[in-house]
C-alpha cells in the first residue's frame, strides 16, 4: 500500500524521486523518505507526514546523486514516525532499503541479527530486511562478473516469509539498483541512459512509455545503461516490454480541485471508453476479446461467483441482481477477502469473476489463487494492463477508464456497473433474451453516459443540499433491489472521505433495526423509482418522517411524492434498469464529495486510507 520510486541515471535522482512519490501519495501518506548515493557514503532524508514536508527536508541535504530511492508511507509494523519512515539503512552503513508489503518472519530474523551483532532504529519489518541483506553482503565474496548486491539480495529473499515489493542499493555499487517482488507490484521504467522502478507507472510515465512488470519471484538489476531480469532461484528471464498508453497528463488535476472531483466528471468519457468496441455489429449483445471462453462454453456454465473487497465488491452485488435478472443464471457474491479461508463447497459448473481496480488488491488476488488451485477457471475486471491479476487470470476484461487517483472510487466503480451490465447482456443473449430486448439493452448502454453528464449538471444544487448536511455525524442511506448496493456504496463513499458514521441498508430492513437509528439528528437518503418498488420505499420514508427524521431523496424524473415527504429533492432521468445503477451513484457521490468540502476534509488522501490495498 505503499508508494516506491527508484532512479539510476545522469541526472540528479531526488527531484525525480520527489516528483514520482508526489504521484504516490494516494498509496500512503503517513511519512516519506529518500536516499541517494553520493561520494563518500548514502545521504538520508526522512519526515513523517506529506511529501511536501519531505522535499523541504531533502532541501537541506544538498542531494546531488544520480542513484536513489524513495518511499512514500501506510503504516503497518509501527508508528507514524521519522524513525520509521523508509527508506532504512542497515546498521554498518552499507545498505538502503525501501518496501511495500509484510514480513511475516522479522522477528525471528531480528533476533538472529541481533545475535550477530546488527543494531535496529526503528519497530518496523523492513529494518530487518535491510539488515539481513547486509549480513549476506558483508560474507559475499567481491563481484567475478556478477553483482554483489543482487546474490546478496536473492540470499535475503529465500529466508523470508510474506510480501515485498523492495528496492535496494549499496554505498560500493555506484549506479546500481536490485529490486524484487513477491505480492506487492513492482514496474521497471526502461530510458535512454536512464533506468527506473516504481510501485505504480504513474510515477514514471513522464520519463518513459516502455516499462517491465515485474512478476512475482523475479529481481532485476538496474543500471543506467544495462537491466536484467533473473529468479530468486538465479533463473534467467527474458523480458517483455510493454508500452504505457496513456500520457501524464491523464494523471494530472488540470482545472479541478481535487483527483476525485475530477474523477467524477469524467465519468461519462470514462463509460464511452469502457464500452468502446465491445456490442456485436447487429446491436443487439455485448462482445468480448479477452474472455477466452467460446459461447458453447459460456452455456455450460450453471451458477457465476463473484468475489472483490471494498467498492468493487458493490460493484458485484449490482452484476449479481442484473446476471440473474437478465440472464436467469445463479450468482453467489463473496468477499475476497473471506473466500480462501471459508472453503465453500462450489458448484462443479461455476465460472469465477474477480473485480479490482488495480489489479492489485491482495485479498483479491489470493481468492483468484484460490479458485484456480480448485480448478476452476477464473476471470477478471480491472483497470491496469500488466498487473497481478490480469496476468494470473484466464481471461477478462480491461475497464480503460485511464489512472484513477483519488482514494475513493468513482469513475472506476461506474465502469464496473457498466461492464458487469454488458455481461449481464452478453450472457442472456445466449440464453433467452430476445434479439429486440437485447437491442434496447444495448441502446440503453450506449446512453449512460449522456444520462450521467445529465446528473453532473446538477453540481450545484447537490452542493447546496451537502452544505445543509455536512454538520450531521450519522446517516442512513437506503434503496431496494439493485439499488440497495448503490445505498451501500454511498454510505462508503461518506464515510471514506467525510468520516460520517453512514451505513447502507435494503429500504424495508430498516424497521428490523436500523429505525432505532433515526431521529431529528439522523438524516436517511432514500432511492425511489417506478414500479413495484414505488410504493414500499414511499411506506419506508414516512416511517422516517413519524420519527421526524430528515430525508434526502434521490428520484427518477416524473414521480409524484407526497407532500412534505421529502426535504431535499434529487432527481435523475428514468431508464433502463441496467443503466439505473450507474446513474443514481453519481449523486451521492457529489453528495459525499461537497459534504467533505464542508467539513474541511483531505477528499483525496482520507485519513487511515490508501489506494491500493496490497497488504492483507
Amino acid at each position: 500500500m505503499c508508494g516506491i520510486v527508484g532512479y539510476t541515471g545522469k541526472q540528479k535522482a531526488a527531484p525525480f524521486i520527489l516528483e514520482g512519490l508526489k504521484r504516490l501519495e494516494y498509496r500512503g501518506y503517513d511519512s516519506a523518505g529518500v536516499a541517494v548515493q553520493e561520494k563518500g557514503g548514502l545521504k538520508l532524508a526522512k519526515k513523517t507526514g506529506r511529501v511536501a514536508n519531505l522535499e523541504q527536508e531533502a532541501a537541506k541535504h544538498r542531494l546531488t546523486g544520480t542513484c536513489g530511492i524513495g518511499h512514500t508511507r501506510w503504516a503497518t509494523h509501527g508508528g507514524v514516525t521519522d524513525a520509521n519512515a523508509h527508506p532504512h539503512v542497515s546498521s554498518d552503513g552499507q545498505i538502503a532499503v525501501v518496501h511495500n508489503g509484510v514480513i511475516e518472519n522479522f522477528d525471528s530474523i531480528k533476533k538472529f541479527l541481533l545475535g550477530k551483532g546488527f543494531t535496529f532504529r526503528s519497530e518496523t519489518d523492513t529494518e530487518a530486511l535491510g539488515n539481513l541483506i547486509a549480513y549476506h553482503y558483508a560474507k559475499e565474496p567481491a563481484a567475478n562478473g556478477e553483482s554483489r548486491l543482487l546474490n546478496s539480495v536473492r540470499k535475503t529473499l529465500r529466508h523470508v516469509e510474506g510480501t515485498y515489493g523492495i528496492v535496494v542499493l549499496s554505498i560500493d555499487s555506484p549506479g546500481e539498483l536490485v529490486c524484487a517482488r513477491r505480492g506487492s507490484p513492482l514496474i521497471l521504467g526502461l530510458g535512454e541512459g536512464e533506468n527506473l522502478v516504481a510501485s505504480d507507472v504513474s510515477a514514471i510515465v513522464s520519463r518513459t512509455q516502455s516499462v517491465v512488470y515485474l512478476k512475482d519471484g523475479e529481481l532485476a538489476r538496474l543500471t543506467p545503461v544495462d537491466f536484467a531480469i533473473s529468479t530468486v532461484n538465479e533463473g534467467e528471464i527474458e523480458p517483455v516490454i510493454d508500452q504505457i498508453t496513456w500520457s501524464i497528463d491523464a494523471a494530472d488535476l488540470g482545472t479541478h480541485t481535487h483527483y476525485m472531483e475530477k474523477e467524477i466528471f469524467e465519468q461519462p468519457a470514462a463509460l464511452e471508453n469502457a464500452m468502446r468496441g465491445r456490442f456485436s455489429e447487429d446491436g443487439s449483445t455485448a462482445q468480448f476479446g479477452g474472455l477466452n471462453l467460446t459461447p458453447a462454453e459460456f452455456r455450460q456454465v450453471d451458477r457465476f461467483m463473484f468475489c472483490a473487497c471494498g467498492t468493487a465488491w458493490h460493484a458485484c452485488l449490482v452484476t449479481e441482481h442484473l446476471i440473474e435478472r437478465f440472464a436467469r443464471v445463479p450468482v453467489e457474491v463473496d468477499y475476497a477477502s473471506e473466500f480462501r479461508y471459508r472453503n465453500a463447497p462450489l458448484h462443479p459448473h461455476t465460472l469465477f469473476f474477480v473485480i479490482s481496480q488495480s489489479g492489485e488488491t491482495i485479498d483479491t488476488l489470493a481468492a483468484l489463487r484460490e479458485a484456480k488451485r480448485k480448478g476452476y477457471r477464473a476471470l477478471a475486471i480491472n483497470n491496469v494492463v500488466g498487473s497481478s491479476i490480469a496476468r494470473e487470470a484466464d481471461g477478462g476484461i480491461y475497464q480503460h477508464v485511464g489512472p484513477e487517483i483519488g482514494v475513493a472510487s468513482t469513475k472506476a466503480f461506474t465502469s464496473q456497473l457498466l461492464l458487469g451490465a454488458m455481461m449481464a447482456l452478453y450472457i442472456g443473449r445466449m440464453r433467452d433474451m430476445s434479439f429486440s430486448d437485447g437491442l434496447n439493452y444495448v441502446q440503453a448502454l450506449k446512453g449512460a453516459p449522456d444520462l450521467v453528464r445529465r446528473v453532473l449538471t446538477q453540481a450545484g444544487h447537490i452542493k447546496a443540499v451537502a452544505a445543509r448536511y455536512a454538520g450531521y455525524n450519522d446517516m442512513l442511506f437506503l434503496g431496494r433491489l439493485s439499488l440497495f448496493p448503490i445505498a451501500l456504496e454511498g454510505a462508503l463513499k461518506l464515510k471514506e472521505i467525510s468520516y460520517i458514521h453512514a451505513a447502507g441498508y435494503p429500504a424495508a430492513e430498516m424497521k428490523h433495526g436500523p429505525i432505532a437509528m433515526i431521529s431529528e439528528r439522523c438524516p436517511s437518503v432514500f432511492f425511489v423509482t417506478k414500479g413495484e418498488m414505488f410504493s414500499k420505499v414511499i411506506s419506508s420514508m414516512q416511517e422516517v418522517k413519524a420519527r421526524h427524521g430528515r430525508i434526502i431523496a434521490i428520484a427518477t424524473e416524473g414521480l409524484e411524492l407526497p407532500a412534505g415527504l421529502c426535504d431535499e429533492l434529487i432527481t435523475i432521468p428514468d431508464c433502463h434498469e441496467a443503466v439505473l445503477p450507474i446513474v443514481a451513484t453519481i449523486p451521492v457521490q457529489l453528495l459525499s464529495y461537497y459534504i467533505a468540502l464542508e467539513r474541511g476534509c483531505d477528499v483525496d488522501k482520507p485519513r487511515n486510507l490508501a489506494k491500493s490495498v496490497t497488504v492483507e
